[in-house]
């Protein structure tokens, strides 16, 4: 084969999908610079501004010479000391600072926890719906994304039988995600330790995406599953980062927490990747994760109005079935009693098909289930302005009507 005729581009980045969610909030702000309506539901990111007190201690970061140099790929100390001591406030178990690795955002530490521990051909199981993200992840470390799918009859969640039914002899990690994006789903206390046990017995590793733990409504809880299952802290890879709680989502500063040997060879990849996150924005962090939680109770207050009116609303439109979420800021009704349906002309069949449906004839946004996993469902995030929330949901259901 000639040069000229050889792929420009590497399959194994060819083969990356592009990230379904930031693609349906792009459109729509492109619409909206346009001078359309659009009203976005497709974004995952709160519509409050980072507490003053963060950005006051980012002033003060930016304006100290030592931020304006180079500082450890791990992190700086006072960080990882902060992010261990709101593990044992907030999870309720004690984590070294030696064992947590700083980020530039969740999604850096999504990919090294699973280049940290998979090899070509090592299975992953994934929950589905899951983030839209994780099955790249998976795939550009070398390993293979198993779904296992829980409907809306189950809530969204799985259970200890069907991740049974999935295990092969190459499954090697579990991914868990409570609150989940994007069902907004949260596993019970007994749930989760059904769970850790399992993956303890058969020695799996879990990898537990835990982004949304403050983000929990009607009486659910947060259950940390290093908690709930102590005996896995030696196979269990925490994700983390303060982008949804502190409304940080630009500041992309996440974290890993997990063995001494696995975070030393995460250190290394992200010495060579992308060296150390942003100091100003590590001191940032730092403010957010000592500071008290008054600015996050305010969020979550408005967060649980908006989730309440979205599912009042949602439920009212014939032919979808909206189990209530329980955590994290998305909705994730299921709309197969609305595929197959004549609307204005038009037939869609699947989730996608409607998703543009609606985008055209509504000029709303919303980001289709194939992004998350099966066809038949939509996710909509209620991190937005109440007034947006209701005119946009009400265009849905004018349009559905």
């Amino acid at each position: 084969m000639s040069s000229s005729a050889k792929p420009r581009v590497s399959a194994r980045l060819a083969a990356i999908a592009e990230s379904a969610t930031l693609a349906v909030d792009a459109k729509a702000k492109a619409l909206k610079a346009a001078g359309r309506p659009v009203i976005g539901f497709g974004a995952g990111e709160p519509d409050f501004p980072t507490p003053e007190y963060v950005v006051e201690a980012a002033v003060a970061a930016a304006k100290d010479p030592a931020s304006h140099h180079y500082s450890p790929a791990k992190g700086l100390p006072v960080l990882r000391e902060a992010i261990a001591a709101k593990t044992l406030r907030d999870s309720g178990y004690e984590v070294s600072p030696d064992n947590v690795l700083v980020t530039n955002g969740g999604k850096q530490a999504v990919y090294q926890s699973f280049a940290a521990v998979l090899d070509p051909g090592d299975e992953v199981l994934l929950p589905a719906p899951y983030w839209t993200t994780y099955p790249e992840a998976i795939s550009l470390a070398g390993g293979r994304a198993v779904e296992v799918f829980a409907g809306a009859d189950q809530d969204y969640l799985v259970t200890v039988e069907q991740l049974e039914a999935a295990r092969t002899d190459r499954t090697k990690v579990l991914l868990f995600n409570s609150p989940s994006n994007p069902t907004g789903s949260v596993y019970s206390p007994e749930q989760t330790e059904a769970i850790g046990r399992w993956a303890l017995e058969h020695g799996i590793w879990v990898i537990t995406d835990e982004i949304y733990e403050h983000l929990v409504y009607d009486g659910a809880t947060f259950t940390a599953i290093q908690r709930a299952v102590p005996e896995l802290a030696d196979t269990t890879i925490v994700v983390n980062g303060v982008a949804k709680t502190y409304a940080m989502t630009g500041w992309r500063v996440g974290w890993m927490i997990g063995p001494t040997d696995v975070i030393k060879a995460a250190t290394n990849l992200q010495s060579h990747l992308t060296s150390n996150v942003s100091n100003v924005s590590q001191h940032a962090a730092v403010a957010a994760l000592t500071g008290d939680l008054s600015a996050v109770a305010t969020m979550r207050e408005a967060f649980d109005r908006r989730r309440r009116t979205m599912v009042e609303m949602l439920d009212a439109i014939d032919g979808m079935t909206v189990p209530t979420p329980r955590g994290a800021f998305y909705c994730y009704p299921s709309v197969e009693g609305v595929l197959g349906r004549t609307i204005r002309g038009r037939t869609p069949t699947t989730s996608v098909e409607l998703a543009e449906l609606i985008l055209e004839e509504a000029e709303v946004a919303v980001v289709p289930g194939e992004a998350f996993g099966p066809s038949g469902y939509l996710r909509l995030s209620y991190a937005l302005g109440d007034d947006d929330l209701a005119e946009g949901v009400g265009r849905i259901r004018e349009l559905l009507a």
